[in-house]
């Protein structure tokens, strides 16, 4: 990556207290160079800036060039924010698996719902998956040289042939090397299989599965664990897609396969290694298995212990419910259907608080034409026809992961404040167990100053 495509890095927060605030950094300050380096990406930045010694040349917000030395404790964070984690620019994808979710969308929508990322980088700060099919040799290098592990890699089989139909890409077929090549520089990854039925599924995941395992061995294991996930598929796929979506019997097949595998997977390793997504369980009409199954939720962003590690933070806030609230409190709580079933025993528990009333209301999504859907896949369009013209009570809690990150902006790009208008209702934007709590029973003046982390999002009709 030539010096010419790495763009100075925009400081869009600068933390109370640090040393950026100090020395008097602004929001909208750039970082052009850190003791005469360029720094690629907040990697580069947060190794260049480890040093006890700093000289940063930076541009004000006005377009002037300043040169700033700094002394500091060795590791010691600036407490500088930045508008994105890359400084150069994304590596995109360019497979074309027909399962991808980018290309499942609608045309003419935000111009980031249609980035393909494929990028290592945001895969060791985020726990983004990628592919490897997209690394030249110098960033192979980066990986190796400032030991980037653990990454997160989407598999989906490790045969060759099936690899490559299923990414329609040459380079797919050499994931065992690949995996080799970790091994052998003591570097980790955490796996990914998007099981597409009549594809990946059967005998080739059981094949993908024991492959895998053979690289969870020594006191460093290359592959560390390994999420099963069910295809999603949307009505906007292509018309020549052969992919079919998973039904209830085949979700009870892939449950009863992979359970007998990590029986094995226990004998040996004394770990389960391989996990299922929490829509299994949902698709199959299943309970999730119980806490001590997660070990330590390794897999928890591919949403495998999600419903139960949020069952246990529920149980564990709900001590604080008092027996009855003084006013009556109605409030409507919006969550997709796949999750119905699981989170009654939440709604049955705060319906426990005299004067409280939560409703939970569970919709699938005609946006994206499933007869199931996780809530996160929402859209204000599904909420909007399945709310109009009824009772809501004092307002909705919605769960802020239906959100584009630190925006009121869903998949469909309707934003929330719009949809208070048009339902004419106040919306929370709830985003834990701790604030779906306090929503629930205080008042929002009493809430807003018994929180210690910021504020809940509230918006108004």
């Amino acid at each position: 990556m030539s010096e010419a495509s790495i763009r100075p890095a925009l400081v869009t927060a600068v933390q109370p207290g640090s040393i950026a605030e100090e020395i008097g950094f602004e929001v909208g300050d750039r970082v052009v160079s850190i003791n005469g380096q360029a720094p690629r990406d907040l990697i580069d930045y947060q190794f260049f800036c480890a040093d006890e010694v700093l000289e940063l040349e930076v541009l004000d917000k006005k377009g002037n060039a300043h040169r700033v030395e700094i002394e500091k404790e060795y590791d010691e964070d600036l407490g500088l924010e930045f508008e994105n984690a890359l400084f150069d620019g994304l590596i995109q994808c360019t497979n074309r698996c027909p399962f991808c979710f980018i290309d499942q969308q609608p045309p003419g929508k935000r111009d980031s719902l249609y980035l393909k990322d494929d990028d290592y980088r945001l895969s060791f700060l985020y726990g983004s998956y990628l592919t490897l099919t997209n690394l030249p040799p110098p960033e192979w290098d980066r990986i190796e040289n400032m030991r980037l592990s653990p990454l997160y890699v989407s598999v989906h089989a490790t045969e060759p042939d099936v690899r490559i139909r299923l990414l329609k890409n040459p380079r797919a077929g050499k994931l065992l090397e690949q995996l080799a090549w970790f091994q052998a520089r003591r570097l980790q990854l955490h796996a990914q299989i998007v099981l597409c039925p009549g594809v990946n599924d059967g005998e080739h995941l059981t094949r993908t599965l024991l492959d895998l395992a053979e690289f969870h061995q020594g006191d460093v294991p290359a592959v560390t664990s390994v999420a099963v996930v069910p295809v999603g598929l949307t009505r906007f796929r292509p018309a020549d897609d052969p992919l079919i979506p998973v039904t209830r019997e085949k979700a009870q097949e892939v449950i009863a396969q992979v359970e007998a595998l990590q029986n094995q997977f226990r004998q040996k390793f004394g770990s389960t290694f391989a996990w299922l997504a929490d829509e299994w369980f949902l698709i199959a009409g299943q309970g999730v298995p119980p806490e001590a199954h997660y070990e330590d939720y390794p897999q928890i962003g591919n949403g495998v212990g999600s419903i139960r590690l949020f069952l246990k933070e529920f149980q564990q806030a709900a001590k604080r419910l008092p027996t009855a609230i003084g006013r009556c409190h109605h409030l409507s709580w919006i969550v997709g259907n796949a999750v119905e079933l699981a989170f009654e025993p939440i709604v049955s528990r705060l319906n426990q608080v005299e004067n409280l009333t939560v409703n939970l209301i569970a919709i699938n999504s005609t946006y994206w034409g499933q007869t199931m859907t996780v809530t996160g896949l929402l859209t204000g369009q599904d909420i909007l026809q399945a709310l109009h013209g009824k009772e809501l009570g004092d307002g909705i809690l919605l769960p802020s992961l239906m959100l584009k990150h630190d925006a009121t902006v869903f998949l469909d790009d309707m934003k929330v404040e719009e949809l208070a208008q048009q339902l004419n209702t106040k919306i929370w934007i709830i985003r834990d167990v701790d604030e779906l709590i306090e929503t629930c029973w205080q008042p929002i003046s009493e809430a807003a100053s018994r929180l210690a982390k910021p504020r809940k999002i509230v918006v108004e009709p």
